[in-house]
């Protein structure tokens, strides 16, 4: 028959810790009802009662206790469990990843966890666990395009302090385009969502035709100007600019765009003759990301083109600039950063541009 043993003696600082552990919401549950034991024996509750309480026996109570008088707050973490030793040493994880680094055989381009796995003489799933802890993911592929633009670092600091510190009184726009704009038409109804099942589409269509999008985007007010034409031309693209100036005659405009060559012909010279108050700015080669329009163009593709059910040209206009009317009712100006100005752009500015 079990007696009611003495009280446990803890120190205010134990009874404060043990009480805090015993509160705890995202500590290991066995190590609460052990602090939670140690508090009831320091009350001197009855084992009887602590066993209804926590659910623990009498002879685990007494282990525990034993176990924290002999060796405080570790006598409460679990013992070392006895069992096979790790296959994997430090060095069998490092040439793992050594090897990973390198290319394997031709023709073979990268490695699987199974063909890897078969030249270490560990199973696959053993790589795919190294691999996982060092961050890597042979199998992916991503790509890139680095300007080559010898003035990359001079352009690109220009585009950004209009972004970020624009000239008094100055207006900022960003313009691109979007050429060849299909409007397709669906040869069966739609399938609409319903649950476990996405939206479905058929996949044959009927081409009706094409325009192309040109678009202006006020850089800090985030309202966006645009106009659907048959072929993107310079002729067309000066009409654009006069557009899009419209109502800021007075005002000093800056134009961003990037260096198509209907951007540059001499019915553009011309025009910018005749408009002392427009200065075009051009990205760098290959750095489209630079001009803030490009995110909206990426906007409308996904919001209203992708997924678009357009029965003719006329419709795929008329729904263009439905949202476009919908996007600048809420327009606002993107937050725009660049993660590393010091890695190419060397310039003193804080906060520079990619959405």
């Amino acid at each position: 028959m079990f007696t009611t043993p003495k009280p446990l003696r803890l120190s205010p600082q134990e009874r404060t810790r043990l009480e805090e552990l015993a509160r705890a919401t995202h500590s290991p549950a066995a190590w609460v009802r052990r602090a939670q034991v140690l508090l009831l024996l320091a009350e001197g509750v009855a084992v009887r009662t602590i066993q209804a309480r926590t659910g623990m026996s009498p002879h685990r109570q007494r282990h525990w206790k034993e176990r924290w008088q002999k060796k405080g707050w570790e006598g409460l973490l679990d013992a070392p469990r006895p069992g096979r030793p790790k296959k994997v040493t430090p060095e069998k994880e490092a040439a793992i990843l050594a090897a990973t680094a390198l290319s394997p055989t031709r023709p073979l381009t990268h490695w699987s966890t199974r063909r890897l796995a078969r030249r270490a003489g560990v199973s696959h799933s053993t790589v795919m666990r190294v691999w996982h802890k060092a961050g890597l993911q042979p199998h992916r592929l991503q790509r890139y395009m680095a300007s080559p633009d010898p003035d990359f670092a001079a352009k690109a600091k220009e585009i950004l302090g209009l972004y970020l510190n624009p000239p008094a009184h100055a207006v900022v726009v960003c313009v691109d385009e979007k050429t060849a704009v299909q409007a397709l038409d669906r040869t069966q109804p739609a399938l609409p969502l319903r649950a476990g099942q996405a939206e479905r589409q058929s996949v044959e269509y009927v081409r009706h035709g094409t325009v192309s999008l040109l678009a202006a985007l006020e850089v800090h007010t985030g309202k966006v100007m645009a106009r659907c034409v048959a072929r993107h031309t310079s002729q067309e693209f000066v009409r654009f600019l006069d557009e899009a100036v419209v109502g800021q005659r007075r005002k000093q405009i800056h134009v961003i765009l990037d260096n198509l060559s209907a951007h540059k012909t001499a019915e553009v010279k011309a025009w910018l003759g005749c408009h002392p108050n427009v200065r075009l700015h051009y990205t760098p080669t290959y750095s489209s990301w630079l001009n803030q329009v490009e995110i909206w163009l990426g906007l409308i593709t996904r919001d209203c083109i992708r997924r678009g059910v357009f029965k003719s040209v006329s419709d795929l206009v008329a729904k263009i600039m439905a949202y476009i009317r919908f996007y600048n009712r809420h327009a606002r100006p993107f937050h725009w950063t660049y993660r590393n100005p010091r890695k190419r752009i060397h310039v003193s500015l804080i906060s520079v541009t990619r959405h």
